[in-house]
């Protein structure tokens, strides 16, 4: 299942737009000048890859999903909205996928962009069930 929705995605025979928990992409890009970042050439990359980047994430690319949850969780030196609720589902939608690539590094990201210094438990569950969603999404069965 993982393989068509990329595939799909990939060829531009749907986007983004067709599923309704996966806003688009531009949605997160955050408005702020990448010259007040700590990092204006991470922060102008990151701007120029992300629509690509969220796409092959969508699309259950794992190295995609690691770089969408680490944005999320950060603000990828401002280029990326801040929104650590998506950031910890995507990081329980990489551990939950079970992706060859996965290691210990997966599920101890978990605990660390999930726990109680980033998130108060209303919004851990809120991420639990938003990563339901997208696994169901993306196929995976838990």
């Amino acid at each position: 299942m993982q393989w068509i929705t990329a595939a799909l995605l990939a060829c531009g025979c749907v986007n983004l737009a067709q599923f309704a928990d996966f806003p688009p992409a531009k949605d997160y890009i955050a408005t702020t000048a990448c010259s007040q970042s700590g990092d204006q050439d991470r922060c102008a990359k990151t701007r120029a890859t992300w629509v690509a980047t969220y796409a092959r994430a969508v699309g259950g690319a794992y190295d995609s999903q690691q770089t969408v949850s680490l944005c999320f969780s950060t603000g990828c030196d401002t280029a990326i909205v801040e929104d650590r609720v998506l950031g910890c589902a995507w990081r329980q939608v990489i551990s939950g996928s079970n992706h060859r690539q996965s290691a210990d590094a997966d599920k101890a990201s978990v605990e660390t962009y999930c726990g109680a210094g980033m998130l108060d438990n209303a919004d851990r569950q809120t991420a639990r069930d938003q990563a339901g969603v997208w696994l169901q999404l993306l196929g995976v069965t838990q």
